[in-house]
């Protein structure tokens, strides 16, 4: 970055930028994790009505009514602790992408003009998990320990 600054008062404006970045990246991945666990949460506890949705509400294309409760559930409970951690944060955003898409395909209510805001909410974690996939946890995760650890460097350290 070319600065005007004095190179010391640039560093420490790089500095915070880079710990507020990491901030929001934080914060965004907690929020996430909120939303789909709670939602996989909801789904474990009456499983006999998950089943039923699934069945008579969802319309997974391409699996079985049983298969598909199942996958989602699982992606929504074991994905946001591994992006909460923000351990293989890409690939548990990448993941959760592809829950939070197939409840857009599978739900058409969705995209009913009763509530504009549900499909809203869909796209705005879809944003946000774009958002993972293409900058990753940031620093204020496990990301960079364990690469740190299986490389000997920082991830982007290009020596």
């Amino acid at each position: 970055m070319n600065c005007a600054l004095p190179a010391g008062l640039c560093r420490a404006y790089e500095s915070a930028l880079a710990a507020l970045r990491d901030m929001l990246l934080l914060a965004l991945r907690l929020y996430i994790v909120w939303v789909f666990f709670k939602s996989g949460l909801t789904k474990i506890e009456d499983w006999s009505s998950t089943l039923a949705l699934f069945e008579y509400e969802y319309s997974v294309p391409l699996l079985p009514t049983t298969l598909a409760a199942v996958m989602g559930t699982a992606g929504e409970l074991l994905l946001p602790p591994l992006l909460a951690l923000g351990l293989v944060t890409r690939f548990a955003a990448l993941g959760l992408t592809v829950v939070n898409a197939m409840a857009v395909i599978s739900y058409p209510a969705l995209w009913g003009f009763e509530c504009p805001a549900a499909i809203q909410s869909h796209f705005f974690w879809g944003a946000g998990l774009l958002v993972l996939l293409a900058f990753g946890g940031g620093r204020v995760a496990a990301d960079p320990v364990v690469w740190r650890k299986l490389c000997g460097r920082a991830p982007g350290d290009c020596r």
